[in-house]
């Protein structure tokens, strides 16, 4: 047993090793111009990889019209994909089947990975269910279908003290889903990070809905070994197939009157690219009579004052605005840079009454710190920012109106360091969709 053991940890530790070397590699020939300031203490969970059929790590997301989808992780790869559920604690009248899947990296190998998707549901309907056959039991809340809805947003949360923070305000706040702009767990090639991160999010991600999109800190490919996003991908699965959508990475949902569409930053979006096709599809499907407000969220800001990440989405930015635009979006959220950052209306890199809000939320609590350097003068589009920990809250009111609230760590949840009211392009007569048939 102790020399199992003994060579357990030396492969432990050439694997660390080698993913090190590899990152370095990778990365070297990446040109960076911001230095960000020295990582946060990280906040640490107990890793437990026994043997287990107990669900861990659970977390939901919707999956089409009343139609939730269930995702945890056993450590027994023989237990079943099964959820069962109903609206009475420990009566659990409905039972559904789902699938499973698990992957492989370098010396890592994961737990049983399960989804399974449950309803018809009932709209804004407290849930009691189980997974796999075992407890604990959990329970969750459908979105309503009706005005009003809330969402909590927060992107680039890691796993440090600041991101406890940032949960711990999102859980004191009542909305109905979680809007996530990329930069989940800051596992940075070390999976069982990922298993952490997952442990962490689970007192939330398994009683809302999680809306997820991907960001740098999900690409973990290592060249002709790895595919880059294959944690991110065999753990977070959002509805891409229900929304029409042949990837993972871009797909759009509906909430109420709410048609949200969540793009990839780290995916080819050029005019040629299946994301560009797609996205023009779907935005010619919205009806504007069903879902009068049109949001987006993708990683890297088009709109940044900070010295962060400069110019990194400007290519993105003259390919897919013109479609947004045309389409009359309301409100983009992006993450990436770690502070938060409002702006008016704007397109074209100019306040345009017919343009988006565009608001970075990067601000999570991640471990590389906040990025305080701001460009001077501040841009004529940018309304309010600020270099701190935090989350937002969009509370859509009705067909028209909106009321949008950021929530610093520093102050109590009911604090509202920001905040504005937003009426929808509806009924503008901005948008020109047809332009893009």
């Amino acid at each position: 047993m102790e020399v199992k053991l003994k060579i357990l940890l030396l492969l432990q530790l050439i694997s660390f090793t080698a993913i090190l070397f590899i990152v370095a590699t990778v990365r070297a020939g990446e040109e960076v111009e911001y230095v960000r300031p020295p990582p946060r203490k990280a906040f640490r969970l107990p890793w437990d990889p026994k043997l287990s059929s107990q669900p861990q790590q659970v977390h939901i997301s919707l999956a089409g019209d009343k139609h939730i989808r269930v995702s945890w992780i056993t450590s027994d790869k023989s237990s079943p994909s099964v959820v069962e559920y109903g609206t009475s604690t420990g009566e659990y009248s409905f039972k559904a089947q789902g699938e499973s899947t698990k992957y492989s990296y370098l010396f890592y190998r994961s737990g049983m990975i399960h989804h399974t998707v449950i309803g018809p549901l009932q709209d804004n309907t407290v849930y009691f269910y189980r997974c796999g056959g075992e407890d604990p039991e959990f329970q969750f809340k459908t979105p309503p279908s009706k005005f009003p809805v809330t969402f909590a947003v927060a992107g680039d949360l890691g796993q440090t003290g600041w991101t406890k923070s940032t949960l711990d305000h999102i859980d004191q706040c009542k909305y109905d889903v979680h809007l996530l702009p990329g930069d989940l767990s800051y596992a940075d090639y070390i999976q069982h990070r990922w298993d952490t991160f997952g442990q962490l999010v689970q007192p939330l991600a398994s009683a809302r809905p999680w809306m997820v999109t991907q960001g740098n800190h999900e690409k973990e490919n290592i060249p002709f070994i790895v595919d880059k996003f294959i944690s991110y991908n065999s753990r977070w699965k959002m509805p891409f197939e229900e929304s029409g959508s042949t990837s993972n990475l871009y797909y759009s949902f509906d909430v109420a009157g709410v048609h949200t569409i969540m793009l990839g930053s780290y995916t080819n979006y050029d005019e040629y690219s299946d994301q560009y096709r797609w996205l023009k599809a779907d935005l010619l499907k919205i009806d504007r009579k069903k879902t009068p407000w049109l949001v987006v969220l993708f990683h890297v800001p088009w709109y940044n004052s900070n010295e962060a990440h400069q110019g990194e989405a400007d290519d993105m930015m003259s390919t897919m605005e013109p479609l947004l635009y045309a389409a009359g979006a309301d409100i983009v959220f992006a993450g990436h840079v770690h502070a938060y950052e409002r702006t008016k209306r704007v397109y074209n890199g100019k306040p345009d009454p017919c343009g988006a809000i565009h608001i970075t939320i990067g601000d999570g609590g991640n471990k590389e710190g906040l990025a305080r350097k701001y460009e001077q003068p501040q841009p004529e589009w940018s309304v309010f920012r600020e270099a701190s920990f935090g989350h937002g809250e969009l509370a859509i009111i009705n067909s028209t109106h909106a009321s949008w609230s950021w929530h610093r760590n520093d102050d109590d949840e009911p604090v509202r360091s920001d905040q504005v009211s937003i009426t929808s392009l509806i009924g503008s007569g901005c948008s020109s969709i047809g332009v893009m048939n």
